[in-house]
């Protein structure tokens, strides 16, 4: 019966939706664009809250690249503020409504005049994150919540802050507590904040900043809270499923709202004070607040929504939702009728594939929020094909142009669906594809391979039937790709190291299988002439040779965390994503680094190059696909001789590029001087030419590149060559600056990251002594939950993710853990330090 009406709803939904939105060139997704970039599809992930102006004219939504405001009336883009770093989390307008605060993952508070959007001012987050943003009713203070459990409040005309953290004795090692939200009573002179770990809403003096009470009862975590606007009640909502009201005065329990069956995301009054609307489980529920009776039945939008935030016009006639997840979308409700509500759905969520048509005129991006989209790549102009109600994994157009298939998954049951591209319609659907990973069609298209579940099934192309299956008896499965010719099948798999397996594409026998090193593999391309094939891992890029199947060259990502890799049609360039937001670029030839893209705000998850080579299209987490002009990125000839990789800075890079290539004679880019042979004199010379530019210099994170125990030996080389010369002299001096920059003065445990994870974290620490390393994890009751031992570390700065410790979210027999709050102690020699951490799931 569920497969019956899912077919039903899913043709239903293969229609072709309109003609041409009206999006231009100037459409509010252009604005803003990075540099590098030409058009930015989508409007990105909401990752936040919404909030009304004062007026009510105006709608703020936390998004993934900004902030964006809205016409209220019509859900008309006025502004983006652009700005942060990473996802903003929470928006609160002051009560004149003339600023706008928006708080981030990126560590920082950010105060937008709402006239003209510019940036009055940024606020730096002390240590942490920020989870919870709000204003004093008279404006003048600004209150934030930082996730390592403190509140910070601020002078908003100066932008100075006013009170130390506001702290509270926690649960664990006298720590202080998870803070999720903060709100202002209406007179100013009480601050609410709810805490994760001890279940309880605090209650602050705002001059004094200290406590004055606290009110217990939740079972769970208190995810929310509301000020009734005569001052009098206080609405809180918990993960234990219900909605409490407390008296403002006395901090009694008035009554408990209980008909929820799920956490309590987000609660509001009324502007009357009369209605409390509270979301759970998809729905809203509107209760009196002065009975606690329910006075509209629970309302559920759409089942696919996942309703995380809801506010009232402050003229009460007008009430908006806001979906996150797996729907992206702005419910504007009439408060007279709460039917039909107007709905709005221009944000995306993360984009995990995308795709040029043969011809270059059109883009297919398919995503979390179970879309699959069509935009033309001269006008950037969208065009929904088809809402398939799963989340898309894996996009792909057939070489001749004819088919567009998408694979998606629900329930760990994967299904293709193939398209014809005349008119968009569905041709067929194939079911039970497995949890499909990746798509890839054969060079003739005449056969689609799918991969999923440790099999590889090849399917005929124009009748979605199977033809052929392939065990690879390997788990972890992520990537298939045909050779250009279509007589090879290419997949990886497995963990710690990956396998590659290399098939016959014709006979589906297996040729070969290939061990890459590294952990896991997450991109896999051949080369436009076959010649290669790359695979990507978390760090490195490892390049084979496809005739004689050794290895070629290894490419060492900047950063941890790395997604995708691909070919430029032209076989110039590879691209290669990570998990710091950026893309690299490399030249096929010298296999140099030729520039680094930056624009997105969350990790890059696909890539694909225009069938010209002159445009790179990149799919992130951050809900948007960024298109990118890469007629200036080729090679330059370098004007710097201790430029080693030629990108127009001398850098890290080139440091790190003379050391690997120690030892070697002849022609060479690293040999700076060029007396024949790569040595510590050239990397001296590197060192003394620092911050030397042929053009804009990029940030490299010393801890991701350089350990003190290199820089420490290289220094004593230096020094043992003994030579007058001013520029090696200079070139000494610099690595001198380096060894102390990468040498801590004590010995720290720092907050892990991302915190909230799911599932997997990183735990970094410095070193100012070498020590025996040991990071113990805890659950909230005090139970040992997993000991990973480091071993015998030596002085140095332990934070990068190729460095510092990782957590994968399991137990000691690998099982996944709860969601939850942990602790985690760092023991190094006779230092220890213990700190928080929570998982989300």
């Amino acid at each position: 019966m569920r497969n019956t009406v899912f077919s039903i709803l899913l043709i239903g939904c293969v229609i072709f939706v309109s003609a041409l939105n009206t999006f231009a060139q100037d459409s509010p997704q252009q604005w803003h664009l990075p540099e590098g970039a030409k058009a930015r599809l989508g409007r990105g992930e909401i990752t936040g809250n919404i909030a009304y102006s004062p007026d009510g004219n105006r709608l703020a939504v936390a998004g993934s690249i900004g902030v964006w405001i809205y016409k209220a009336q019509t859900i008309r883009v006025l502004n983006l503020l652009s700005g942060h770093r990473a996802p903003v989390t929470s928006v609160s307008f002051s009560p004149d409504g003339q600023t706008i605060a928006s708080g981030s993952l990126d560590g920082t508070i950010r105060l937008w005049d709402t006239g003209t959007g510019s940036l009055q001012h940024t606020l730096t987050v002390p240590e942490d994150n920020t989870t919870s943003v709000s204003f004093s009713p008279n404006g003048k203070m600004l209150a934030g919540v930082s996730l390592n459990g403190t509140v910070n409040l601020w002078d908003t005309d100066t932008g100075q802050h006013l009170l130390t953290p506001i702290e509270n004795t926690g649960t664990f090692g006298g720590d202080v507590p998870v803070l999720e939200n903060v709100s202002f009573s209406p007179d100013g002179k009480i601050l609410a904040s709810g805490a994760y770990d001890d279940k309880t809403i605090h209650l602050w003096d705002t001059d004094t900043g200290n406590p004055i009470g606290a009110l217990t009862g939740h079972t769970d975590v208190v995810l929310t809270i509301a000020f009734s606007p005569d001052r009098n009640m206080i609405a809180s909502g918990s993960k234990d499923n219900t909605i409490r009201l407390w008296d403002a005065g006395t901090g009694s329990l008035l009554r408990t709202l209980t008909e929820h069956n799920w956490s309590i995301n987000s609660i509001a009054f009324s502007p009357d004070g009369k209605t409390l609307a509270g979301v759970s489980d998809g729905r809203f529920f509107l209760w009196d607040a002065g009975t606690g009776n329910l006075v509209h039945a629970p309302i559920r939008p759409n089942y696919n929504l996942y309703i995380k935030s809801v506010a009232f016009n402050p003229d009460g006639k007008t009430f908006v939702s806001v979906s996150r997840g797996k729907s992206q979308r702005i419910s504007l409700w009439h408060t007279d009728t709460w039917q039909r509500p107007e709905i709005f759905t221009d944000h995306t969520g993360a984009i995990n594939s995308v795709a040029f048509s043969p011809n270059g005129q059109t883009i297919a991006s398919g995503g979390r929020d179970g879309r699959l989209y069509l935009w033309d790549t001269d006008t950037n102009l969208s065009l929904p094909a088809l809402l398939e109600l799963t989340p898309i994994r894996s996009v792909t157009f057939s070489p001749d142009g004819k088919t567009l298939a998408s694979a998606g998954y629900w329930d760990s049951t994967g299904s293709i669906y193939l398209l014809d591209t005349d008119d968009w319609h569905l041709r067929s659907l194939t079911r039970d594809a497995g949890d499909v990973k990746s798509i890839s069609f054969s060079p003739d298209s005449k056969t689609l391979a799918s991969i999923g579940n440790g099999v590889i099934r090849l399917w005929n192309a124009g009748t979605g039937s199977l033809q052929h299956t392939l065990t690879t008896n390997t788990d972890w499965v992520w990537n298939v790709a045909f050779s250009p010719d279509g007589k090879m099948l290419a997949s990886d798999g497995g963990l710690n190291p990956p396998v590659i397996h290399l098939w016959d594409a014709t006979t589906h026998s297996l040729l070969r299988t290939l061990t890459a090193g590294g952990w896991q593999t997450n991109g896999i391309a051949f080369s436009p002439d076959g010649k290669m094939l790359a695979i990507g891992d978390v760090k490195n890029i490892f390049l084979w040779d496809t005739n004689t199947w050794q290895h070629l060259k290894t490419l060492t990502r900047h950063i941890w965390g790395g997604y995708g890799v691909a070919f430029s049609p032209d076989g110039r360039i590879l691209a290669s994503g990570n998990g710091d937001t950026t893309i690299d670029l490399w030249d096929t030839d010298a296999w140099q680094h030729l520039k680094m893209l930056t624009g997105h705000t969350e990790r890059v998850i696909t890539l694909e190059f225009s069938p010209d080579s002159t445009m790179l299209s990149s799919g992130s987490r951050d809900g948007t696909v960024l298109l990118w002009d890469l007629t200036a990125a080729t090679p330059e000839q370098k004007t710097i001789a201790a430029d080693v990789n030629g990108d127009g800075v001398v850098n890290i890079i080139d440091l790190t590029l003379v050391a690997s290539n120690f030892g070697m004679t002849g022609e060479n880019a690293a040999d700076v001087n060029g007396d024949g042979v790569v040595n510590i004199i050239d990397l001296t010379l590197v060192a003394a030419a620092f911050g030397n530019t042929a053009a804009a210099p990029e940030i490299w994170s010393l801890q991701n590149m350089l350990t003190r125990a290199e820089v420490e030996q290289w220094l004593r080389q230096a020094r043992q060559v003994n030579l007058a010369d001013p520029n090696f002299q200079h070139g000494i001096f610099i690595l001198e600056q380096l060894l102390a920059s990468l040498t801590p003065k004590e010995t720290v445990l720092l907050p892990n990251y991302p915190n909230p994870f799911n599932p997997e974290t990183w735990i970094p620490y410095q070193l100012a002594t070498p020590a025996d390393v040991s990071i113990s994890i805890y659950a909230a009751d005090g139970k040992l939950v997993r000991t990973l031992d480091l071993g015998h570390q030596p002085i140095g700065i332990y934070e990068s993710r190729s460095r510092a410790a990782y957590w994968d979210g399991r137990n000691a027999l690998g099982e996944p853990v709860a969601s939850g709050l942990y602790f985690y102690t760092l023991a190094a020699g006779e230092f220890t330090a213990t700190r928080k951490m929570l998982i989300r799931k």
